[in-house]
């Protein structure tokens, strides 16, 4: 084994604390957070990797140190590729600065934003990786759909070995390749299991290119060519745009935890509809997505506004 060290700079005010929390009740195997260090594996070119990341410096200067375990020395490209997906996984250049000065009209939002300055959302390596776990998080609670993705992944996914066992997000041609008795294995309904399968085998056959969405300008045009996907609802194409493509005013107003938490610091937990959560988000303007997701770490930090 191989250990190389790179350092990466995020746009302050960036928290790691605060960003990979979400992680620190995750798989092992997949990616956690623990004692100040996230760790994931992620693919440079023909190597897989693992990673280990830690911060450095405070709040507004800040620094990542991040250990590369590979099997062979790493190039100088493929470090700096390494850097590249660890910044585009915690959004690093994302000014979140910004984004507090455009909600400072609202005086909820600016007290979660105050205390959780420095939170980017994380984002999936591929739109793929997006748009199959919103699939599977469909009408199912999050842990339960947490538990079904680690059987994914781990039954398909490609393994790296090291002090233990690590594992690398399945590719379309994995998942393509398997029947819909292996993936029901995986805990998965007869529908999403057929789902899932259809889509990997659309991107294996070239006949569908998630990649080319993260290009688009207007979210109208996304969902809608989405939802023309077997399985895929507004619902779903939200979700898969807010987690893979940046688009930051994505709202998927349908899901029933965001309406939760937009009710509990807007309107004393009374049960709301789609259309008054939207109604709701229009004040935060093209950060509806992330500031749905400050109010998710929020209730999940037990922080009051």
């Amino acid at each position: 084994m191989v250990v190389e060290q790179i350092t990466v700079k995020p746009l302050p005010p960036f928290s790691l604390e605060l960003s990979a929390t979400i992680f620190s009740r995750g798989d092992r195997q997949i990616r956690f957070y623990e004692n100040g260090k996230f760790t994931q594996t992620i693919r440079v070119g023909n190597k897989l990797i693992l990673a280990v990341v830690e911060a450095k410096g405070d709040l507004d200067n800040p620094d990542l140190y991040v250990q590369l375990k590979a099997s062979k020395a790493l190039s100088t490209s493929e470090k700096a590729e390494a850097a590249k997906a660890i910044c585009n996984f915690f959004n690093l250049n994302l000014n979140v600065s910004q984004f507090y000065e455009d909600v400072k009209h609202d005086s909820t939002m600016t007290k979660i934003t105050q205390r959780l300055r420095g939170l980017r959302i994380p984002t999936s390596p591929t739109v793929y990786e997006a748009l199959i776990d919103s699939i599977v998080e469909q009408q199912i609670s999050i842990k339960v759909a947490k538990a079904l993705e680690a059987k994914i992944i781990k039954k398909f996914g490609v393994p790296l070995t090291f002090d233990e066992v690590y594992y690398e997000y399945p590719t379309p041609q994995a998942i393509a390749s398997a029947s819909i008795e292996e993936l029901r294995q995986c805990g998965l309904s007869q529908r999403k299991a057929e789902y899932i399968l259809g889509i990997s085998q659309l991107v294996k056959e070239g006949k569908l290119n998630l990649e080319k969405f993260k290009q688009y300008e207007k979210a109208e045009a996304i969902i809608t060519e989405l939802d023309k996907i077997r399985g895929v609802g507004v619902w779903t194409a939200e979700l898969t745009m807010l987690r893979s493509m940046n688009k930051w005013d994505a709202l998927p107003a349908d899901d029933f935890g965001i309406r939760r938490v937009i009710s509990h610091y807007y309107c004393q937990d009374k049960k709301i509809s789609s259309s008054q959560a939207r109604e709701i988000a229009q004040a935060w303007g093209n950060w509806k997505g992330l500031a749905a997701f400050y109010l998710i770490a929020a209730e999940t930090l037990g922080i009051t506004a």
